[in-house]
């Protein structure tokens, strides 16, 4: 799970030069994937600085870690895991001005994909979207580990799925009423920035 490999081997072009990555993942995911992660780097010039997520993509959190990415002179995000942890890198990499991979453990969440960020108050209640100027630049997804996750997170990926899909068409029926302007710009602004949707 190297995404500077991967990304030259298979997208045709340069990796990216980076001379230290952050790596936000679970301390379960570190334990089950941490050293083949490490040993993927291992012939790459990037140091890894890993960082355990807090469990919830906050304002504290995405501080603690900007904090963490200026300190160590980090120029690139990785965010390995689940959806919050992606939400969580992908706001520490915007704010920071860094690229963000995005490495998927789970097939449970469109997190992986999108432009958005959802932040929650430390005790996980929702606060507010960050909608970010792009999707993120890498998503790699290790077929090997998927299979090995939960069924129940990939059956709970599908039935997400279908309901955001269910939710969009439904969307597209509805008049728009004032109260109703919101929901239809967030609905309409997640069908556009999926990648999962033909």
């Amino acid at each position: 799970m190297n995404p500077m490999r991967f990304q030259k081997e298979n997208t045709g072009t340069a990796p990216v030069t980076v001379k230290k990555a952050l790596v936000l993942i679970s301390q379960g995911g570190y334990k089950r994937i941490g050293k083949m992660i490490e040993d993927s780097f291992a012939e790459n010039n990037c140091e890894l600085v890993f960082d355990y997520f807090n469990g919830e993509c906050s304002t504290n959190e995405i501080d603690r870690l900007l904090k963490v990415v200026k300190d160590k002179g980090c120029d690139l995000t990785i965010g390995i895991g689940g959806g919050k942890i992606f939400d969580t890198a992908k706001a520490v990499a915007h704010y920071a001005g860094t690229q963000v991979f995005i490495c998927p453990t789970i097939a449970s969440t469109d997190a992986p994909c999108s432009a958005l960020s959802v932040i929650y108050t430390d005790e996980g209640v929702f606060e507010k979207y960050l909608f970010l100027p792009a999707n993120p630049n890498l998503v790699m997804m290790d077929t090997e580990i998927i299979a090995k996750s939960p069924v129940r997170l990939t059956v709970a990926g599908m039935e997400m799925r279908l309901q955001l899909i269910l939710r969009q068409e439904h969307a597209r029926e509805v008049k728009q009423l004032p109260t109703q302007v919101e929901t239809q710009q967030v609905l309409q602004w997640h069908w556009q920035n999926s990648a999962l949707i033909p």
